[in-house]
C-alpha cells in the first residue's frame, strides 16, 4: 500500500477495541506549511523594493518571490518523493550519499567548476539556478552520524573505535568546508553530528573534551582569520562610527529595523529598512524586516512555530526509541537539531545576540538548495513519524 494511500486508511477506519490515528502528524504539518507560506509572504515584501536599485533593476519587482515560489514547488515534490522511501532504504544509501557530498564539495573548490560569489566559492552552476552542495551535506551528515552511532552504539565509550572514525570523517567535511570558506555550514553540521554522538551515548569525558577542542579550533579559526576577528570586535560595539559604516552596517541597519517595529510592528509591506539600507534583508537578516514589519509579536510568532517544530520533532524521536528504532530516532534528532541551531544562529544575529554570520533561516528565507533540503530533511522526520504510526497499528513500518 502507497504512503498516500496509508495516511487516508487510518482517518475513516475504525478497528474494534482501537482508536482512530492518522496517518501521519497533521500538526506538524500545519506548522511547516504555515512556516513556508509565511516566508513566501515575507521574501516578497523584503524583496519588492530591490528592482529600484542599480543592482537588481534588470530582474524585476517580483523576481526573487517567484524563484522562491518555484524552490518551494521543487522542495514539496522532493519532500513527497523522498516520503515514499523507507527508513530501511535510507540507511542503505548513507554511506554513498555522504560520499558523494563529500565529492561535491570537493569540485566546488575547483576553479571554473565551483562559482565564486563575494571571494567565496562555495555553489555549482545548474545552468539556471545555482546548487550549494554544503546543504546537501547536512542532510548527508544527519544520516551519517545517526547510522555510525546506531551501528556502534556499544562502542561509544571507547575513543579508537567510538569517537575517531567520526571525528576523522568531521575533519575531512570541514577542512573542506573551510577551504570555500564556510564556517557557518561548518558550524551547523558540527552541531548536528556533535548531538547526534552524545545523543547515541557518547562517553562524557570525550564528548567533553571534543567541546573544549572545537570551541578552541573555533576561536582560533577567528582569531588567525583578520575579516574574521574584525566581524567579532564590530559585534561587540556596533555603534561605533567606524563599525556603523562599515562591517557592522547589516548588524546596525537590523537592529533598527527591529526598533522602529516596537510591538505590533510599522504594518506588512511598511518596513524602511528594506528600501536598500539592509543588504540581504530577503536572505540572512529577513528576521529584522519581520520585526520591523510585524513588531515583537510577529519574532515571538515565528518563533513559537519553530520551537513547535523542534517539540514534535523530539516527541517523533521519542517514539522511535520506545519501539526500538535507533537510527529513525537519531535521524529525527539529528533533523530538528539542525533546524533549531540554524535558526538559533540567524535570529540571534539579527537581534546582535551573536556575530554576524551569513546562515539562512530554515523554511523562510531566500535561497533555492537551502529551501529543497529543509523540505527533504522534514521528508525524513513525517516519514520517521509514519512508520512510528504504522507500527503502533500492528503493522508494517
Amino acid at each position: 500500500m502507497s504512503l498516500f494511500a496509508d495516511l487516508t486508511a487510518g482517518i475513516n477506519t475504525v478497528r474494534p477495541g482501537r482508536t482512530t490515528m492518522p496517518g501521519i502528524d497533521f500538526a506538524l504539518v500545519v506548522c511547516v506549511a504555515a512556516l513556508a507560506l509565511f516566508g513566501l509572504l515575507m521574501v516578497y515584501s523584503a524583496s519588492i523594493a530591490l528592482a529600484d536599485g542599480p543592482r537588481y533593476e534588470n530582474y524585476g519587482r517580483y523576481y526573487f518571490v517567484i524563484r522562491h515560489g518555484v524552490f518551494l514547488a521543487v522542495g514539496v515534490v522532493v519532500m513527497l518523493a523522498a516520503l515514499n522511501v523507507s527508513m530501511d532504504i535510507w540507511r542503505k544509501v548513507t554511506i554513498p550519499l555522504f560520499v558523494v557530498t563529500l565529492i561535491l564539495l570537493c569540485v566546488v573548490l575547483i576553479p571554473g567548476i565551483g562559482r565564486e560569489v563575494n571571494g567565496a566559492r562555495r555553489w555549482l552552476s545548474l545552468g539556471i539556478v545555482n546548487f550549494q552542495p554544503s546543504e546537501l551535506m547536512k542532510v548527508a551528515i544527519v544520516l551519517f552520524a545517526a547510522e555510525y552511532t546506531a551501528r556502534k552504539r556499544d562502542h561509544m565509550q571507547s575513543f579508537l573505535r567510538g569517537f575517531m572514525p567520526m571525528a576523522l570523517a568531521l575533519a575531512v567535511v570541514g577542512a573542506t568546508l573551510l577551504m570555500e570558506p564556510d564556517l557557518g555550514a561548518f558550524m551547523v553540521i558540527v552541531a548536528i553530528a556533535v548531538g547526534i554522538l552524545f545523543i547515541g551515548g557518547l562517553n562524557g569525558k570525550l564528548f567533553s573534551g571534543l567541546i573544549l577542542f572545537l570551541l578552541t579550533s573555533f576561536l582560533m579559526l577567528i582569531w588567525l582569520s583578520p575579516w574574521r576577528r574584525e566581524r567579532l570586535f564590530v559585534y561587540l560595539d556596533p555603534w561605533n562610527p567606524e563599525n556603523t559604516y562599515g562591517s557592522a552596517y547589516q548588524l546596525s541597519h537590523s537592529l533598527i529595523a527591529l526598533g522602529r517595529g516596537e510591538w505590533f510592528g510599522v504594518g506588512l509591506g511598511a518596513s524602511v529598512e528594506k528600501l536598500h539600507y539592509l543588504p540581504e534583508a530577503h536572505t540572512d537578516f529577513i528576521v529584522a524586516v519581520i520585526g520591523e514589519e510585524l513588531g515583537f509579536v510577529g519574532v515571538m510568532a515565528l518563533l513559537g512555530l519553530f520551537a513547535f517544530l523542534i517539540w514534535r520533532g523530539f516527541e517523533i524521536a521519542r517514539q522511535a526509541i520506545a519501539m526500538d528504532r535507533i537510527f529513525s530516532s537519531l535521524v529525527a534528532q539529528g533533523v530538528v537539531m539542525w533546524f533549531g541551531v540554524q535558526a538559533f544562529i540567524n535570529i540571534g544575529v539579527c537581534l546582535g545576540l551573536l556575530p554576524t554570520k551569513g546562515l539562512t533561516l530554515p523554511l523562510v528565507s531566500y535561497g533555492g538548495s537551502s529551501i529543497v533540503m529543509n523540505c527533504l530533511a522534514l521528508a525524513l522526520l513525517l516519514r520517521v513519524d509514519h512508520e512510528n504510526r504504522n507500527m503502533m497499528r500492528g503493522r508494517k513500518p
